[in-house]
C-alpha cells in the first residue's frame, strides 16, 4: 500500500501535545523535555561555523550540508519529496538550525525546526526525538511515546524519500531504540527486528560509509543473541557473534575518534561476550573518554563511558 504523509496533521499534533495515560499512548509535550546536562552553549555552532565543522560532525552519517543545491539534488533523486518542499531557497537555512540544535542538545528544539521544515526535516526530527528518548528521558511511558512518534514520522519518510540513506537511518535507529525499550523479545515477537535490520541495511546500500549504520546492525545483534542466544539468533534471525565484532570494526575504521562508536562497541562487547571480554570493553571505554566530542551526542555517549570507568574494571 502507498503511504502518503500528512506533515501538516503531524505539525498540528505535535504544537497540540499533552500528556495522556500510558494506555493511550500520548505525545509528550516538548516543552517538558528535559535540558541537555552539560551546557546548552557548548556544542553551538553559530554562525558559518555550523558549515565549517560539517565534515567532522556528519562524518559518521555523510549527510550533506543543507544548501540549496543539495536540497534540489535531494528532490531529484526522492521525487515523493517535491511537493513538501516547493522552496528549497527558504528550507535552507530552516534546516540549518534544525540541525544546529540538534548537535548543541537542544533536543526539543531540534525536533519543531525539523516538523516546521516538513518531510526534509524529518531526519533530524526523528534522530533529535530518539537520541532524547534513549538518553535523558528517565519515564519509561514516555521515552516510549516518544519513540514512537519518531518511528512513525520516519517510517512515513522513506515512503517519500526511498533513495534518501539517512532516512532509512533514521528510522532504523529510532525503530532499534523502540525495540530496546519495548522489549527486544517482543519486538522480535512483532517482527519489529527484521525491519530494523532493513532499514540499516537499506543505509547502507546508499552510503557504504556510514558508520552509524554499522554501530546500529552491530548493535542489532549483540541485542540479539543477549536476549535469545547465539544459536536461536542465529538460526532463526540470522545474527552472530562475528557480525557484532566486524560492524563495528568497519565503523571504526570508518571514523576511529568516535565516542559513539567506541561506547555502543563498548555496551556490545559486554552483551555477547559478557566476562570473559570485560578488559576489552573497559579498553573501549577508555578510548571513548580520551575523545574529543564534537556534539551532544558524542558528549552522552562519552559520559556513559566515563560512568563504566569509574564503576570500576570489574563488569557484572
Amino acid at each position: 500500500m502507498h503511504l502518503t504523509f500528512d506533515w501538516h496533521g503531524a505539525l498540528r499534533r505535535a504544537r497540540h501535545a499533552v500528556k495522556e495515560p500510558a494506555a493511550a499512548g500520548g505525545a509528550v509535550p516538548r516543552l517538558a523535555w528535559k535540558r541537555f546536562p552539560y551546557g546548552d552553549r557548548v556544542y553551538r555552532y553559530g554562525g558559518t561555523a555550523l558549515h565549517t565543522n560539517w565534515c567532522r560532525l556528519h562524518r559518521a552519517d555523510r549527510e550533506p550540508y543543507p544548501t540549496v543545491d543539495n536540497l534540489l539534488e535531494l528532490l531529484r533523486a526522492n521525487p515523493g519529496l517535491e511537493p513538501h518542499a516547493v522552496s528549497p531557497t527558504a528550507l535552507a537555512p530552516m534546516l540549518q538550525e534544525a540541525w544546529r540544535s540538534f548537535h548543541a542538545g537542544d533536543f526539543a528544539d531540534a525536533v519543531e525546526r525539523g516538523l516546521a521544515v516538513g518531510p526534509v526535516g524529518c531526519v533530524v526530527a526523528a534522530r533529535a526525538a530518539t537520541v532524547y528518548a534513549g538518553h535523558l528521558e528517565e519515564d519509561p511511558t514516555r521515552r516510549l511515546a516518544i519513540l514512537r512518534e519518531a518511528v512513525e514520522s520516519a517510517a512515513a519518510l522513506i515512503q517519500l524519500a526511498p533513495n534518501w540513506a539517512n532516512a532509512w537511518y533514521a528510522h532504523g535507529a529510532a525503530l532499534g531504540r523502540y525495540s530496546q525499550h519495548l522489549s527486544v523479545v517482543k519486538a522480535l515477537s512483532l517482527g519489529l527486528g527484521g525491519k530494523v535490520r532493513d532499514s540499516l541495511h537499506r543505509a547502507l546500500q546508499l552510503e557504504p560509509g556510514h558508520a552509524h549504520a554499522h554501530v546500529g546492525l552491530g548493535v542489532y545483534n549483540a541485542e540479539v543473541i543477549d536476549k535469545v542466544g547465539a544459536m536461536v539468533g542465529g538460526l532463526t534471525y540470522g545474527v552472530r557473534k562475528e557480525a557484532v565484532v566486524d560492524h563495528f570494526e568497519a565503523a571504526r575504521a570508518l571514523h576511529p575518534q568516535s565516542p559513539v562508536v567506541l561506547a555502543e562497541y563498548a555496551q556490545s562487547v559486554l552483551m555477547v561476550l559478557e566476562g570473559a571480554q570485560s578488559g576489552r570493553a573497559h579498553a573501549l571505554c577508555a578510548e571513548a573518554t580520551a575523545c574529543q566530542p564534537v556534539d551532544a551526542l558524542e558528549r552522552l555517549h562519552q559520559e556513559w563511558a566515563l560512568g563504566e570507568l569509574e564503576a570500576g574494571p570489574e563488569y557484572p
